[in-house]
């Protein structure tokens, strides 16, 4: 017996962007709005939506557990700390990917006073891990800087 897959209702999806989920966990200080989950599309091995935050806003401190995420910065500027006491930071522009890697304590900051950060969010997993953190943040936090054999350490 042959079987052939339904490709008209078991492939492709296209979920339009003014039809986002907002039935998602969320961080102070921030939106976020399920695009791409189980229960929307099927999918079993990621999750994906939007982040937004408001001019001049940063999100508490938070992880996602076991899951990797993957931020791409849309629009505006994201300042990104984090570390045990959020004492690391680093900054993203609007064309740049962001990795957080599983467990790691982190906090969003948009970096503009004027503008909404506007950025597309990727997790490697379908449950909806947020647990907030109630951090004393280290001030002034250390600037991390991307530096690999094409990426030289910036001298000041």
């Amino acid at each position: 017996m042959t079987t052939t897959t339904n490709w008209r209702d078991q492939g492709v999806k296209i979920i339009p962007g003014t039809k986002l989920d907002l039935n998602t966990p969320q961080t102070p200080g921030m939106t976020r709005a399920a695009a791409i989950n189980h229960a929307r599309t099927g999918a079993s091995k990621l999750w994906a939506g939007t982040v937004n935050i408001e001019a001049n806003a940063k999100t508490g401190a938070h992880h996602h557990g076991e899951l990797e995420s993957v931020i791409y910065v849309v629009s505006g500027r994201a300042r990104m700390r984090w570390g045990e006491q959020l004492e690391f930071v680093a900054e993203a522009a609007a064309g740049d990917f962001i990795y957080v890697p599983p467990f790691v304590p982190h906090q969003e900051i948009n970096a503009s006073k004027t503008g909404i950060l506007r950025c597309v969010l990727v997790r490697s997993g379908q449950d909806p891990v947020v647990v907030n953190l109630d951090i004393e943040p280290a001030e002034p936090p250390e600037q991390v800087y991307w530096v690999d054999p094409m990426h030289p350490h910036p001298h000041p």
